[in-house]
């Protein structure tokens, strides 16, 4: 299934470029580009991207079924898809190629037959014959705010006259409203989208295993279409791992510095620790407890029934200690001062 977790652009790990995401730029380029052509160039040709509900039923027209599905004729719709695949592709780029093709394959096919379904259950209700949908890649698009919606937190950025709260996902739903408000029944595709978007990412009768990519079209298409449109990884960039928001990944920005300078200074630790041959001084570390517990003593010489027990430590976080270049006296003492605090441990080890 496809949904866990979404970021906004962010210059690291979903930046204004579409490495890692070749079927996402082959789906912002080729349709985009027919579509621009089409409209400005080509309009004698429109005839054959329109999606004729008439001509697929009566005649059978499966080509219509595809053009129609696939090349959006308005500019607006071709747009506005185009951004929100463009913000979707965080999808591709988390968990591959193939399944994000498998997700937006299984909804097409679903989409196409919601569409079908919702207009004859509109005629059989309202009375209301429909012979043509808008046309474009759009039921696959709707059905992507179905792992949006359910994956991705919700994060307030702002507030708008102190009620109305702006978060991290009000912009993508913004666009999809316009795309929604665009045609008079493309209401039919997007109700069928989502309802697409559950059946596959709810795994309703195991949609998700009958509707997918071959493991051996994955290959031959990676081998042939993903060089061409595939790009390459921003070098200049830091690699941080996936956030939720723009503050997660800025955070994991300074949590991987932090690292960084933590290694530098173990390195350095370890060289001055060679240089002097000998252990640190831990007569430096602590001294506000050891000074307490030395006036305690001389004040109060405790018996040995009162006496702690020393606190047990965890070999795990020893081990880890040590493969940072302590020795495992350092890591032992450190940790039992620290009461067996990994991250305290590990900080008056790097400061003193």
């Amino acid at each position: 299934m496809l949904y866990e977790i979404w970021i906004e652009p962010t210059p690291s790990s979903n930046s204004p470029t579409l490495d890692k995401a070749p079927l996402s730029k082959s789906l912002l380029l080729v349709p985009s580009a027919i579509s621009i052509l089409l409209t400005l160039l080509f309009q004698h040709y429109q005839k054959f991207f329109a999606y004729n509900l008439q001509a697929i039923k009566e005649d059978f027209q499966i080509w219509r079924l595809v053009c129609g599905r696939t090349i959006c004729l308005d500019l607006k719709d071709t747009f506005c898809s185009s951004l929100l695949i463009y913000n979707f592709r965080i999808f591709e780029r988390r968990y591959g190629s193939r399944k994000f093709s498998s997700f937006l394959l299984g909804a097409w096919m679903l989409s196409a037959l919601f569409d079908l379904l919702l207009v004859e259950i509109t005629q059989y209700i309202f009375g209301i014959t429909i012979n043509s949908l808008p046309s474009g890649f759009l039921g696959p698009v709707f059905a992507l705010f179905v792992p949006f919606y359910c994956s991705i937190p919700r994060v307030q950025v702002t507030q708008v006259l102190g009620y109305f709260s702006i978060t991290n996902k009000t912009l993508v739903y913004i666009l999809g409203l316009q795309l929604l408000t665009s045609g008079s029944y493309i209401w039919i595709l997007a109700l069928s989208g989502l309802v697409s978007g559950i059946c596959y990412n709810s795994s309703i009768l195991k949609v998700h295993r009958i509707l997918c990519v071959p493991s051996w079209v994955a290959k031959i298409f990676s081998w042939t279409v993903e060089p061409i449109f595939s790009s390459a990884e921003p070098t200049n960039e830091f690699r941080v791992g996936m956030g939720a928001t723009v503050d997660i990944q800025r955070q994991q920005r300074m949590e991987l510095l932090d690292r960084q300078i933590m290694m530098s200074q173990v390195a350095q630790m370890r060289r001055q620790r060679q240089q002097q041959g000998g252990m640190i001084n831990w007569n430096r570390l602590f001294p506000p407890l050891r000074h307490r517990h030395n006036a305690n003593y001389q004040d109060h010489r405790p018996s040995e029934q009162d006496t702690p027990p020393p606190t047990e430590v965890s070999e795990e976080q020893i081990a880890r200690l040590m493969e940072m270049g302590f020795s495992r006296g350092d890591a032992l003492e450190a940790l039992r001062a620290s009461n067996n605090d990994l991250n305290v441990a590990t900080n008056f080890l790097l400061q003193h």
